[in-house]
């Protein structure tokens, strides 16, 4: 019988860190269609502001053509432990405590040929420690989810990851009295959240609400 973990969106209570509005980098519209009717590209995304030296860096944006024209994608400053693909406008790579810092002015363009569209320039750093982190609170559920009592609770699942609907990171708590936990280690970056409860048998819920929380 599956359990129910009574976690609402507006549930999640999240402090521990400073936040502000997020930013789209959205497209440069400086660039319209030209006298022979052609209609400019147009790209967008949010490339994270910063990795953790060892870990995997990864950012494509999204882009499009009004015309159906083929679409290549150029790099500026692109940091020199990154790999860039000229297809997609993938940049990506695997830093290491070598390159520490901050790389400045990355600009990433698409152009169908004849006319050329770039998102706004952007900064990645690379750090050795992340200080950021995260507070989660939630309700221990009391019933399955038809509705009976729920007498063999184990404990929660806390997945979280950087894309919406998408948890590369997964926190087990195995004691069913823990409704708090601290996700620390985050770098400067926009982050998802949703929990599950399980019981001693392994049956686990389903995702609790979205919870979504900037750390910079």
């Amino acid at each position: 019988m599956r359990n129910s973990l009574i976690v609402i969106l507006a549930g999640l209570l999240l402090c521990g860190c400073k936040s502000d509005e997020g930013t789209s980098l959205v497209g440069n519209d400086s660039n319209t269609a030209s006298t022979t009717g052609n209609n400019s590209p147009s790209i967008s995304g949010n490339p994270p502001p910063a990795i953790l030296a060892g870990e995997f860096y990864d950012f494509e944006p999204e882009a499009s053509d009004p015309d159906g024209d083929t679409l290549t994608f150029s790099v500026a400053n692109k940091p020199n432990w990154a790999t860039f693909e000229a297809s997609t406008g993938r940049l990506y790579g695997q830093p290491t405590l070598d390159n520490i810092g901050e790389y400045g002015g990355i600009v990433i363009a698409v152009s169908d040929g004849s006319a050329t569209n770039s998102l706004a320039a952007f900064n990645i750093a690379v750090t050795q420690a992340a200080l950021g982190n995260v507070t989660l609170s939630w309700i221990a559920p009391t019933q399955n989810a038809d509705g009976s009592p729920l007498t063999d609770l184990a404990g929660y699942k806390i997945y979280y990851g950087k894309d919406s609907g998408t948890y590369d990171h997964e926190i087990s708590i195995d004691n069913p009295g823990i409704t708090t936990y601290v996700v620390d280690n985050l770098v400067p970056d926009t982050y998802y959240f949703a929990a599950t409860s399980f019981s001693f048998t392994g049956v686990e819920s389903a995702y609790s609400g979205e919870a979504v929380r900037i750390v910079n």
